[in-house]
């Protein structure tokens, strides 16, 4: 009998032989057969890393890719069955992988990847009902964040280099800072440049305060923030809920 550690352990390391006790249907040492499963595997989770991270994949080319997602999977198998939620420790990985050092900003361009799929598979919630009512009374809401919502705050311009990559190749990038805001308005997540304060005014927004309580706080931390462009863009970039089953951590 083969252990499930043991197969596991083969299946993802070309290097180790097969688990020994595998045979095939007569009864045959089971080599070939566990080779071509193995390399359907290591074929699988390579496309499935390169479907969920894109850019990444775009910009280091696909033989380099190939390589290090093979250095990947083995360090960081699937511990779950959807594929589609694989790679959450890629940001870190990238971070420690000393062949693309050079490149800084691909952690952060990983985070931003992964941030895109978390908010597509985050739990759905009403938007804020703020048709056709006064300001006053939106003012007077307290929100929260909804679950699709995050913010990735980066030293480098990582949304333009991804929008870059992604069908905007006219783009010019300036190195300086961004943050980004990813909302779920619809079906599908959209990144957006959070300007100055948007961070501060996000940790405001936890149930607890009006939108007029949480614009005033950010207003005193940050002067130079606009209020104005901050709250119109949080509303309607449907980044707000008013869910109250959400924790307070949310």
């Amino acid at each position: 009998m083969t252990d499930q550690r043991s197969f596991g352990s083969a299946l993802l390391d070309p290097e180790m032989p097969p688990p020994p006790g595998l045979t095939d249907p007569q009864g045959r040492p089971a080599g070939r057969r566990f080779d071509i499963y193995r390399n359907n595997v290591a074929a699988s989770l390579t496309e499935a890393l390169a479907t969920g991270f894109p850019v990444i994949a775009k910009l280091l080319g696909e033989d380099f890719f190939k390589a290090m997602a093979g250095i990947f999977l083995r360090a960081h198998p699937p511990g779950d069955p959807r594929l589609q939620l694989w790679g959450g420790k890629f940001p870190g990985f990238l971070a420690r992988f000393e062949p693309v050092a050079h490149l800084p900003y691909l952690p952060d361009m990983a985070r931003l990847e992964l941030g895109l799929r978390q908010s597509y598979h985050a739990a759905d919630t009403a938007r804020l009902p703020i048709a056709h009512r006064d300001p006053a009374e939106v003012l007077a809401i307290k929100p929260r964040l909804a679950p699709a919502t995050l913010i990735l705050a980066s030293r480098f311009p990582i949304l333009t280099i991804w929008r870059k990559n992604m069908g905007h190749p006219d783009l010019t990038i300036d190195w300086t800072p961004e943050t980004v805001l990813i909302t779920r308005p619809d079906f599908d997540p959209v990144p957006q440049l959070l300007p100055e304060g948007g961070t501060t005014l996000a940790r405001h927004l936890k149930g607890r305060l009006t939108l007029a309580q949480a614009v005033t706080a950010t207003q005193t931390l940050e002067p130079d923030a606009d209020a104005a462009a901050l709250l119109t863009l949080f509303l309607s970039a449907g980044a707000l809920t008013l869910d109250t089953t959400l924790s307070e951590g949310t």
